[in-house]
């Protein structure tokens, strides 16, 4: 049975400001010798959520405590749109004081077959390690609307259980190959979060907090952190068909 948390947000205004409150409390109980970890994802809701943080809450915090990740990316430059880093440093990033030396993202632009070892290696250097396996303080993950997350999709769902710490995977219509986390990091994470909105998210949503039997056919359904820490963070249109008593808060 499935205990996530789920809170929904009336606006992005209000689910930027809930996240920098959660990662100012996170970065106040890092030792002055460690670093917070976190694995950013790619889309819409990220790039909007990016936007309010480097507007509004850039000064917040202490970005020299954070180190960033990826949880996925599209096998392109980094100077190209459809990159997820891309994304992230010209709605963030380049916004707020970072070292670059904090900044380690999945090289798109390399062969993907090289650069999922690679990024594997680098994982196990950067991270703590738990029972044997590299631990992110927190990924942030999407969910698509054929039940995928990071860049697994329900036709290589094989993927998620793969003993590998990133690999290469193809994006089912576009063919074009991604670089992803697998389940092993993912549900290897002290917490992770599910940033989801949007109607066309509903049903799926609603089909794996429910645990309907379709969902076993969706990769997200099978994010489930070996911690028992896992958040939904929702708006109002991707939130609608749940019933109100699993929903833990609305802000």
């Amino acid at each position: 049975m499935r205990n996530d948390k789920i809170i929904v947000f009336d606006n992005i205004d209000s689910l930027a400001k809930y996240s920098i409150e959660y990662l100012k409390r996170e970065i106040n109980d890092v030792r002055k010798d460690d670093y917070f970890t976190i694995a950013l994802s790619g889309g819409a809701t990220p790039k909007n959520l990016f936007l309010s943080i480097s507007k509004d809450y850039k000064d917040e915090i202490d970005w020299s405590k954070i180190k960033i990740f990826w949880s996925d990316e599209r096998c392109v430059n980094p100077e190209d749109e459809q990159s997820n880093y891309n994304m992230a440093y010209n709605n963030l990033l380049k916004y707020v004081n970072i070292p670059e030396e904090n900044i380690f993202r999945m090289k798109g632009e390399e062969i993907p077959e090289v650069e999922a070892p690679r990024y594997s290696k680098l994982l196990l250097d950067e991270l703590k390690i738990i029972n044997g396996v590299p631990s992110f303080d927190l990924i942030m993950l999407g969910l698509g609307e054929d039940g995928h997350t990071a860049s697994i999709f329900p036709e290589q769902l094989e993927l998620f259980f793969s003993d590998q710490f990133c690999v290469t995977s193809i994006h089912p219509q576009t063919k074009q190959k991604r670089i992803t986390l697998t389940g092993k990091v993912i549900n290897n994470a002290a917490k992770v979060i599910f940033l989801v909105t949007g109607k066309n998210k509903s049903e799926k949503v609603y089909e794996i907090v429910n645990e309907n039997s379709i969902s076993e056919k969706y990769p997200a359904s099978y994010v489930q952190p070996d911690s028992g820490k896992l958040i939904w963070l929702l708006d109002k249109e991707s939130s609608q068909l749940l019933d109100k008593s699993k929903i833990n808060l609305f802000i």
